[in-house]
């Protein structure tokens, strides 16, 4: 398997915020490049050190960077598009700026090429007992009777391969009943609320804190034919943009999360506000070992978990609003 290595800019007081943060979306390794550990060596190295390599002495200047690798495939770009979300939400908490600039490199690699490459190994999929999902540029010359479900996820997170999308689509297919509205937290490129419209929805609305994610969700719709009024897009924190929090008053039949456990349970009033008595909540993006964790914070506001399902060390979880 071939990797790409991201080197991700930020400064001191912000390597543990984001390696806690990296963990949640599942990178258990990576690579921490902190001038101020150096320095500190260097102020307090015991022994007798007759001469430090130049090499090692310019450990001592420089931006911190923390490094980590991410297959070269479609569960990597899908990773990536992870590790983009958190940084724009750790940018928006860091109101003093301490935590650096919060961009990523890949190095070695122009992105746009990166970003292209990994298509060779998003094939047709099949999920579920109705969908098969298949990217744009590739020919399924027999669907199986399945509904196919046509994604270009651009730099979106949701090509159906990340097994965090996998277990909500096979959720969604058992608990949505034809005439449903969704709301899609954290949409990606809005595979799952396109999926349920295809196997029935009347309406989705579809939110993400990414332009690039809320422009391709409603380009993957129109591809799948679904009607521009039946499908809705917005661009926006529901956390702290009150105008567009606002804006979701309606009572959905069901509300897909797949984002990471912090937001998930940040955004637990959110849901019970959006959802209708007896809805049907679907969260994921979860760590394993974090997924008792935010059941528990979503069962202390009055939802009650049906299912869990857990793949890989990923966990997915069906709640109902009481």
């Amino acid at each position: 398997m071939e990797w790409t290595e991201v080197n991700i800019y930020t400064a001191s007081a912000g390597v543990e915020m984001l390696c806690s943060k990296l963990e949640d979306i599942g990178i258990k390794g990576f690579a921490i490049r902190d001038p101020e550990d150096f320095k500190e060596f260097l102020e307090n190295k015991e022994g007798k050190w007759d001469y430090i390599d130049d090499d090692l002495m310019g450990l001592s200047s420089g931006e911190t960077c923390v490094t980590v690798y991410l297959s070269s495939n479609s569960q990597g770009a899908d990773m990536l598009a992870s590790l983009r979300m958190i940084l724009e939400e750790l940018k928006r908490s860091d109101n003093s700026g301490s935590y650096g600039r919060l961009e990523a490199e890949l190095s070695s690699v122009h992105e746009e090429d990166w970003a292209n490459n990994w298509k060779q190994y998003f094939k047709p999929t099949e999920v579920g007992e109705r969908l098969v999902i298949k990217p744009s540029w590739e020919e399924l010359p027999d669907d199986g009777g399945r509904i196919i479900l046509e994604i270009d996820p651009a730099s979106s997170f949701g090509t159906g391969q990340h097994h965090t999308t996998r277990l909500c689509l096979e959720l969604l297919e058992k608990c949505l009943s034809p005439g449903d509205r969704i709301l899609d937290i954290g949409c990606g490129s809005g595979i799952l609320s396109i999926g349920a419209m295809l196997l029935g929805a009347e309406s989705a609305d579809a939110v993400d804190i990414e332009e690039n994610s809320a422009a391709a969700a409603a380009e993957n719709a129109g591809k799948n034919n679904i009607p521009q009024e039946k499908y809705r897009t917005y661009c926006g924190n529901i956390l702290t943009d009150e105008k567009l929090s606002a804006g979701f008053e309606q009572e959905y039949d069901i509300i897909t999360a797949n984002i990471v456990a912090d937001i998930i349970i940040a955004m637990k009033e959110h849901f019970r506000r959006y959802l209708k008595t007896g809805g049907i909540l679907i969260v994921s993006g979860i760590i394993a070992e974090r997924a008792h964790e935010v059941i528990g914070e979503l069962e202390s506001i009055g939802f009650e978990p049906i299912t869990s399902n857990e793949k890989d060390g990923w966990a997915a979880a069906e709640l109902v609003k009481k």
